[in-house]
């Protein structure tokens, strides 16, 4: 009996003389299969910046007692002549350190990882990278810091934060300045945080405990099949805004405050510990004020409960 064979093996090879490339199956192997080591040091004055930019590498910040910043990293490809190709644009002043990574070719396999020790008082202007970690500690400065198919986690920030990712979580700790905080498909968590805050995320949870809000600013939480999660451990009379689906919306809040509420579900029940002054309450629906009115807690789920209990 005679076998057939398959017709891609006959127009595979057509296929990719007609892009102008010889096949090589290294390149879908594993792209840690070669790797090199680098390293950079520079001096930069607190207050400083720092930017970096890379893609399919973790990066992580820590702030340290020194006037320089000590960069260590590694590339990795699945083929040597990758790795050796694989660019680093680093470039540095007492103002700026600039971390660039150029990719060789489209779509390799490869990446750069960076661990970086800079002066506390660093303003991260950019630390951006894909299909990996962020780290960020040990900062009074500002931060801006973003990936994709990664984690972020946050400790001990002093300075306005914005955090960006999909797919994965952030963790956020010791906190002080004006936080924003997203992600998609992934959870969001966060303690000892004091100032502004805003989190939003989908098809996952928002956790989230403020010990000092600043009364300016609202607190922001969004998601979409996720339970959201607030602890206040001080009333500062800030805006709440809580919005969800499919999911619950839990608040904690000291025992003396003075708040109008607006809580609204479908398919749920609204719940609280304070006594309410209302003008519309059903099990789905309450309107009132919480000692004297103030500013507006306003939250907004369905098929799922509301609960505004007392720390």
């Amino acid at each position: 009996m005679r076998r057939s064979t398959p017709l891609a093996l006959f127009f595979l090879p057509l296929v990719l003389a007609a892009g102008g490339c010889e096949f090589d199956p290294s390149d879908w192997g594993d792209s840690n299969r070669y790797r090199e080591d680098f390293s950079y040091d520079f001096k930069l004055a607190q207050g400083g910046r720092l930017e970096v930019e890379s893609f399919n590498g973790s990066i992580e910040v820590v702030g340290w007692d020194s006037d320089s910043v000590q960069v260590r990293g590694t590339k990795s490809a699945s083929r040597q002549e990758v790795v050796r190709d694989l660019s680093i644009d680093a470039a540095g002043d007492p103002g700026v350190v600039r971390l660039r990574v150029s990719r060789p070719v489209p779509n390799c396999r490869c990446g750069v990882s960076f661990s970086i020790k800079v002066p506390r008082k660093t303003r991260i202007e950019r630390a951006d990278t894909s299909n990996a970690s962020v780290r960020i500690e040990s900062i009074e400065a500002s931060a801006h810091v973003k990936t994709s198919n990664g984690s972020i986690k946050i400790w001990d920030v002093s300075g306005d934060l914005e955090a960006t990712t999909s797919n994965a979580s952030i963790e956020a700790e010791k906190l002080s300045g004006s936080a924003v905080l997203r992600t998609s498909n992934g959870r969001i968590h966060g303690e000892g945080i004091r100032g502004g805050l805003e989190a939003r995320t989908s098809n996952s949870s928002i956790d989230v405990t403020v010990s000092e809000a600043d009364p300016a600013r609202p607190i922001i939480l969004n998601s979409s099949n996720g339970s959201i999660t607030l602890n206040l451990s001080t009333w500062k009379g800030n805006e709440v805004r809580a919005n969800t689906s499919n999911s619950s919306i839990n608040l904690r809040l000291p025992e003396s405050l003075n708040a109008r509420v607006h809580a609204t579900t479908s398919n749920g029940s609204i719940n609280t510990d304070y006594e309410v002054t209302s003008s519309h309450f059903s099990k789905t629906l309450l309107e009132g004020k919480i000692g004297n009115g103030g500013q507006l807690l306003d939250l907004q789920t369905s098929n799922g409960s509301i609960r505004i209990s007392k720390r």
